[in-house]
């Protein structure tokens, strides 16, 4: 069994702020913690536009306080998220976020992330590494 809290990782290796200073993660639970998912919680702050592009990856995401307009760059459609709200990423949609105010939401990554990932220049964390069979 394993029990987190988000106060006992904020400012650890597992809180993550982005290079552009866009959004933070918190995240709970890693790649190493071997669950075949990773688990954050994400904030992505308010007047900023964050071009995302999980190519590698499925997110599921689940709004629990804020607004923030997610637009599908792949279609043009334009959504606006609020608490309660979840977005699933199954077919690796090109998006962008542009939060109205601080959009905080449980975000659930497939295959999970090992922790310290930032996005490149296409918006998309780094392909999961291979593990060798046992």
């Amino acid at each position: 069994m394993i029990i987190r809290s988000l106060n006992s990782i904020t400012d650890t290796e597992r809180d993550v702020k982005g290079v552009l200073g866009t959004w933070r993660s918190k995240r709970l639970i890693l790649a190493d913690d071997s669950v075949g998912f990773s688990l954050h919680e994400t904030t992505v702050y308010p007047g900023t536009k964050t071009d995302l592009w999980y190519k590698h990856h499925v997110e599921a995401v689940l709004c629990v306080e804020g607004e923030c307009e997610l637009t599908n760059r792949d279609t043009g459609e334009v959504f606006m998220i609020r608490p309660g709200d979840m977005y699933l990423l199954d077919k690796h949609d090109q998006h962008t976020l542009r939060p109205v105010t601080k959009f905080r939401a449980i975000c659930v990554f497939n295959p999970p992330v090992t922790g310290r990932e930032d996005h490149d220049q296409d918006g998309a964390y780094p392909p999961p590494l291979k593990v060798a069979a046992e």
